[in-house]
């Protein structure tokens, strides 16, 4: 039997217009922390008080415990908590030890904190374009980019939906350069049945509030397969201390204090035992939506995965033809926004574009470490993003969460709808 929703309503005047809304109630908020994550920070503290303060501390049973349950949870492997999703790329990167001045290939789409730490560690970020009509970057897009200077690949899978890897992975092979995954918005996901964070050299997660499962406020989770690598994470990851190495050492190498603490460690644990559950909420979610749209509406529809992967939905991208609709993009979302359901016009989290970015603005007024790359009349390089530009225009933008109702997902369904009804050409 299709679990499609088929709407009875007429189409009405729009609210943005004066009309009833379609939702008057509030949306619902997230509730991701409960008594279990309550209860093993309590017991945590009940610890300490009787036992010393050394178990508030890091590098502890707690961190031991987590790290090993989401390497199992990836496959195998090797992990180690940190303290945000921007460090974990940090440490990832400094791992691989690259020579100032490097380039860096990143991802079109990303958080800042996802591209900021290669110009922090001296090398130069290069912006490979996304595929066509994807907000991920392909290998296409990343082989235009390449240099005889670029050491390192960065892919991340936007919106949990997952980069289409294996050609990534084969050109990446053929130049000798190692693979980041950036899974920050993909926790759960999985290309080809294997879970994204298992297919490249290292994988950096952050587990902050907003994510699939979290560690609290913020955190991260740098995981690779390679042994020899993940002493090197641990490395870097605390201030160069001597992990993995045998005989009298001292820090071997200057490099900040990344470290998750027990706490975070003892939160990510109960998080991560439910992640599964909230995936699979997550996409029982994303059927109706896409079920629903297909079944009332002409021009709207779910971005999903590609054939033979995944999405873990972090939030919800909606395709719009334009060409069908006597309104643009930003004023059906304004229509859609007035009926009652949370929307955004677009995704443009393009950090080439930010100031920072634009500017040099690392290291002073030295613009480095650009000023030591190529450069057209004297002027950097800009990167050009056609297929983001393209994709960016006719894309919208649903936040998603796991608590979301069937109440949610015909609100949204029949609120597309209507706003549809009343710009169809």
């Amino acid at each position: 039997m299709s679990t499609a929703i088929v709407s009875t309503a007429v189409t009405s005047e729009l609210a943005v217009e004066g009309g009833a809304k379609v939702r008057t109630t509030p949306w619902p908020v997230r509730h991701l922390f409960g008594q279990r994550e309550k209860t093993a920070v309590m017991e945590l503290f009940d610890h300490a008080i009787r036992d010393g303060s050394h178990l508030l501390g890091y590098n502890g049973e707690q961190e031991n415990r987590y790290c090993q349950a989401f390497a199992e949870f990836l496959g195998g492997g090797y992990a180690d908590g940190v303290n945000s999703g921007t460090n974990a790329v940090y440490v990832a990167l400094r791992s691989l030890d690259l020579e100032p001045y490097s380039e860096v290939i990143v991802p079109p789409i990303s958080d800042p904190g996802g591209v900021m730490p290669v110009a922090l560690i001296q090398c130069i970020p290069v912006t490979a374009d996304g595929a066509p009509g994807s907000y991920n970057t392909g290998a296409e897009q990343i082989a235009a980019r390449l240099t005889k200077r670029t050491r390192a690949i960065i892919v991340a899978h936007i919106a949990g939906i997952p980069v289409d890897m294996d050609p990534v992975l084969e050109l990446a092979k053929e130049r000798g350069l190692p693979v980041i995954e950036d899974c920050a918005q993909a926790h759960g996901a999985s290309y080809q049945g294997r879970l994204v964070g298992s297919l490249g050299d290292i994988a950096a997660f952050s587990t902050m509030f907003g994510k699939h499962h979290a560690t609290g406020g913020q955190g991260g989770v740098v995981f690779t397969r390679s042994q020899p690598r993940y002493w090197r994470i641990r490395q870097v990851a605390d201030r160069g201390k001597p992990f993995g190495l045998e005989g009298p050492h001292t820090n071997g190498v200057a490099a900040l204090n990344c470290n998750m603490d027990e706490i975070h460690a003892a939160i990510g644990w109960v998080q991560l035992q439910r992640l599964p559950e909230i995936v699979a909420r997550r996409r029982q979610l994303a059927r109706r939506v896409e079920q629903g749209l297909k079944a009332q509406v002409q021009t709207v529809r779910l971005v999903t995965a590609p054939a033979g992967s995944e999405s873990a939905y972090w939030f919800f991208f909606l395709r719009i033809e334009l060409d069908r609709l006597t309104v643009d993009k930003v004023n059906f979302a304004k229509a859609v926004a007035a009926e009652g359901v949370p929307i955004a016009a677009g995704y443009w989290s393009v950090p080439s574009t930010h100031e920072w970015f634009r500017n040099r603005a690392v290291f002073g007024t030295s613009r480095l470490p650009w000023s030591k790359t190529r450069s057209r009349n004297g002027k950097p390089v800009e990167p050009e993003l056609p297929n983001i530009v393209t994709t960016e225009a006719n894309h919208m933008v649903v936040p998603l969460h796991e608590d979301w109702t069937d109440r949610e997902v015909e609100d949204l369904v029949e609120t597309v709808r209507k706003v549809e009804a009343a710009y169809l050409r």
